[in-house]
């Protein structure tokens, strides 16, 4: 049998709370639109020299003074301007890459021709960045980012009937066919002169070497080539079930197992037939582990193991008081937390809304004397409900996992207003 030499796979764990973040922004800047081409995209790949991106821009600045409108020519100079000042902080380019998007973008409130600011957002890719772009457009360019964000895992498949079984390895969205072999296992139909029972005792046998030699296999790509985190076992009539209630597979693998498929072929055929049909298994696979993240914090809430907590207040609270071992949060809340800091006296008035409450708090708690000490000096900023959790768990060692809205798990965490926290101890006995 052939053994398929494959490059080792590196595969990073992705961070769920930095794929939340570069998420919400890139919706953010999805949504933007610039008078004219005038927002900036530049993606600049791992291991290029910042001093020639500088460079280059620092050329579209001169060619920038041929545009003819006023208003249009400033703005894609401020904007270059500031991607270059920007970059000259940095000493090399990050490890992955490094891409910004600037633009000179009405403010929040809205506003007339001309009230423009200039933002400029930096975010370190999730992995390597392979490729260069600059592109000054009436939008930015956030697809390639977007694209990162998928999530590559490496998921195994093992294709098996009676006759042969194949091995199929996914990385990112490509399936790859490891190998193939025959069962050498003899048909259903015995030949003349052999008595039934006879038959069956020999297949059966053929049978349990055939399933022991795919197992050792299957362990030896799966666990000892390529460490993959989910398993799919697919193949025609009853085999497939009969390998894996026989538990051949090594144990590590069998826990692994995310999926039984059935398909009209096994072998090399069967890989590529169950890789088509398991896309929604794999687009769930983060959701396998988000799903049981969810499931584990049920348990201690419905187990009354007192470790289990849930509701915003309630859950910063312990998070404050270091209590909290994992806490979870879907990636829909749209909360934003809002402060207001009285310059003079530091006095802080804090709250917690929805999107849509964001400016009007911000505007009530600047149009209003400060409460401790009546200056009219209070200095008003948001963040994102996850970022203000990210600042707080880092302070305490806490794990943050933001899970998915949208899917069944995410609604049953929804159920208890969309935040859970799994508790370090039962805090009613610490009292």
């Amino acid at each position: 049998m052939e053994k398929a030499q494959m490059g080792k796979i590196k595969i990073e764990k992705q961070d769920s709370v930095k794929i939340y973040k570069i998420r919400k922004t890139l919706e953010e800047l999805s949504k933007k639109s610039g008078r004219g081409t005038e927002l900036i995209t530049v993606y600049i790949p791992k291991g290029k020299q910042l001093h020639e991106i500088i460079g280059t821009l620092q050329q579209e600045q001169g060619t920038a003074d041929n545009i003819k409108s006023d208003l249009t020519r400033s703005h894609v100079v401020d904007s270059l301007g500031k991607v270059v000042q920007r970059l000259k902080l940095y000493k090399k380019t990050p490890e992955r890459g490094l891409v910004m998007f600037c633009g000179a973008l009405p403010p929040e409130e809205g506003g007339p021709l001309g009230s423009e600011v200039v933002k400029v957002w930096e975010i370190d890719p999730p992995k390597d960045l392979n490729q260069y772009l600059y592109r000054c457009d009436d939008h930015f360019h956030v697809d390639i980012l977007k694209d990162m964000l998928k999530d590559d895992n490496l998921i195994g498949f093992l294709a098996i009937d009676a006759k042969d079984a194949g091995w199929g390895l996914l990385h990112g969205d490509k399936i790859e066919v490891l190998a193939q072999t025959g069962s050498g296992v003899a048909g259903k139909h015995r030949q003349g002169g052999q008595s039934a029972k006879r038959f069956q005792k020999l297949r059966e046998m053929e049978l349990t070497y055939y399933f022991n030699r795919v197992a050792q296999t299957t362990r030896e790509y799966f666990i000892d080539i390529y460490p993959v985190k989910g398993l799919v076992i697919s193949g025609p009539g009853p085999t497939k079930e009969d390998f894996i209630n026989g538990n051949y597979l090594e144990y590590r693998l069998q826990n692994n197992i995310i999926a039984t498929i059935d398909s009209s072929y096994s072998g090399s055929e069967g890989i590529r037939e169950a890789f088509a049909k398991s896309s929604d298994i794999l687009g769930n696979f983060r959701l396998v582990e988000e799903k049981k993240l969810v499931e584990d914090l049920f348990r201690e809430i419905n187990g009354n193991t007192g470790k289990g907590s849930y509701g915003l207040k309630e859950v910063i609270e312990f998070l404050k008081n270091n209590v909290v071992e994992t806490l979870i949060i879907t990636d829909n809340t749209n909360l934003h937390r809002v402060e207001g800091k009285c310059k003079r006296c530091q006095h802080m008035q804090e709250e917690i809304v929805e999107r849509p409450q964001v400016i009007p708090k911000k505007t009530e708690y600047s149009n209003n004397p400060c409460p401790g000490c009546k200056a009219m000096e209070v200095e008003v900023n948001e963040q994102d409900i996850v970022d203000y959790l990210e600042l707080l768990s880092s302070k305490t060692g806490s794990k943050l996992e933001v899970v998915s809205g949208s899917a069944e798990h995410g609604n049953m965490l929804a159920s208890l207003g969309k935040i859970g926290a799994i508790l370090r101890y039962n805090p009613g006995h610490a009292k």
